[in-house]
């Protein structure tokens, strides 16, 4: 399945023949995901860019969310970095992610890197905890470390450096941070959007794929 038909109706038709053959815990969690990626769509559909980065999030976060031991908890970003890593190398023999990366890197992923408003630092030294060269000097780092990894074919460590500015943006929305459709995000809103609807289809596609795969317990099981 190419990335363009990877969408809501494509999976949720393939989830509908396939799903009494998943484990509970993948079945959950791709319902869920797929239940937030529809609403995400029609957001897109309507125009709604703020609406549809924070669906696509959601949709995200339930595919690989984790109930574990709160003692055990790693940050959100480590948490999403290792289950991407899974991802990855399990798509190994087919590479649809190395090739998001490459599709995007020229797009969507360039744009992200350039811009300082989605690299939490800039915002760290706008708030004086930071100083103006050091996010500067760690921008720069950050985006050679980007473009090293592109060379290598490295696709985690690409994934990983630019969704770490997704998610700024992602707390920048779920924080109260921004106003709704604000001029002065649309381009970050506009290139996160670009990225992500093409990532969760990718995402929930490669669960499906692996249902002999070990995803863990989701959050919030549903109760009877």
């Amino acid at each position: 399945m190419g990335l363009q038909a990877m969408n809501h109706d494509t999976l949720k038709a393939r989830q509908r023949a396939e799903r009494a053959t998943y484990p509970p815990n993948l079945a959950l969690r791709v319902h869920r995901a797929l239940s937030w990626l529809h609403r995400a769509e029609e957001l897109a559909e309507a125009k709604d860019g703020d609406g549809q980065f924070i669906f696509l999030w959601i949709a995200f976060n339930a595919a690989y969310a984790t109930e574990v031991d709160e003692r055990y908890r790693l940050n959100e970003q480590q948490t999403f970095h290792d289950f991407l890593r899974k991802l990855v190398e399990l798509d190994a023999s087919q590479r649809r992610f190395e090739n998001l990366v490459w599709t995007a890197f020229s797009g969507s992923i360039r744009e992200l890197l350039k811009n300082r408003y989605v690299f939490q630092d800039f915002w760290n030294s706008q708030n004086g905890s930071l100083p103006e060269e050091e996010w500067q000097r760690r921008f720069e780092a950050a985006n050679k470390a980007a473009r090293s990894a592109l060379a290598e074919r490295d696709t985690v460590k690409v994934l990983g450096i630019v969704l770490a500015r997704v998610y700024t943006l992602r707390n920048q929305l779920i924080h109260g941070g921004a106003t709704w459709s604000s001029s002065v995000n649309r381009e970050q809103i506009r290139d996160c959007n670009a990225l992500m609807a093409q990532l969760v289809p990718l995402v929930i596609t490669v669960m499906m794929d692996h249902p002999e795969t070990l995803w863990g317990d989701a959050c919030y099981p549903v109760v009877e």
